[in-house]
Parts: structure tokens; sequence; C-alpha cells
């Protein structure tokens, strides 16, 4: 009720909206309500595309002889 209309619009606040009063009405699983309430309060991440030669070689140590 506080938020400004503006983000009471957006569509993350309405789905989370929508979960929380389906949970509340017990027509739909709490988790849901749970992650809708994080996806509008902390924003949607785009995931990072896996880039192989950004790997890092975690636990390769070099050696004097590799020097």
């Amino acid at each position: 009720m506080a938020l400004p209309k503006a983000k009471q619009q957006s569509p993350e606040w309405q789905a989370a909206a929508e979960a929380l009063l389906m949970a509340a009405e017990d027509r739909g699983p709490l988790m849901h309500a749970h992650v809708g309430m994080m996806l509008a309060l902390h924003g949607a991440k785009p995931i990072p595309e896996y880039n192989p030669s950004k790997e890092k070689h975690w636990g390769r140590r070099k050696l004097k002889r590799d020097k």
C-alpha cells in the first residue's frame, strides 16, 4: 500500500501480490509467494552467459619447474 503507483503496476509486484493472495487463501503454494516477493524486492537479474575462456583452474598450482 505504501509503494508508489509506478511500482504497484510493475509486473513483478503484480505477480508477487497475486501469489501472496493465492497462498493466503490456500489456493497456491507458499513457496511461489516467497519467490515472487524476493524477485519483486530485489529485482530479477539476468543470468550471465557461460564463457569457457574465463574458466579458472582452481587448485592448479604453478611449480618451480613450470616457470
